[in-house]
């Protein structure tokens, strides 16, 4: 690992990475079973659901950044296509709690961040070398992104919540 990070190679990353993302990446989720559209940002909200563990409506919108009544609209178009279910706190009637169903799942399934149409366009730009080199060079910075995740989790899991980032 370098002691002293070349300034030029964060700069490089920050750079490129934003350029291949936004050449790729999927607009929209699809259902497969239904073949129903979800934005990204809806796609997003159940990313942060579990399906024992019910998580407030309030934590949710203020992890998300948004407001109450944003995140209510949301978690309604949800509720009412089978997607999140809601129900009163035992503890607390006023707060609502949070669940993916089964039907939530399967989308978090089948969702990528990137569209493969669009990734395979991408690559057909490349000669073999170019594709090869490219994949090593993402294979490298994927093994160090995973090791990063995990000792970050390891932090997280010494007295953070599940939602701290």
């Amino acid at each position: 690992m370098y002691l002293r990070m070349n300034k030029n190679a964060v700069r490089q990353v920050m750079e490129l990475y934003p350029r291949i993302y936004f050449a790729c990446h999927t607009r929209h989720v699809r259902d497969p079973r239904t073949n129903r559209l979800l934005s990204a940002h809806q796609a997003s909200i159940l990313d942060h659901l579990d399906e024992r563990e019910p998580l407030a409506l309030l934590d949710l919108a203020r992890h998300m950044g948004v407001t109450a009544s944003t995140m209510s609209l949301q978690i309604e178009w949800l509720v009412r296509r089978g997607y999140v279910s809601r129900e009163r706190a035992t503890e607390d009637g006023r707060r609502l709690q949070l669940r993916i169903t089964p039907a939530g799942v399967r989308v978090r399934e089948a969702k990528s961040v990137l569209d493969p149409g669009r990734v395979r366009a991408l690559l057909e730009r490349l000669s073999p070398a170019e594709v090869e080199a490219g994949i090593h060079g993402l294979q490298l910075l994927a093994r160090a992104g995973s090791e990063q995740s995990a000792e970050q989790s390891k932090h997280r899991k010494k007295g953070r919540g599940r939602l701290q980032v």
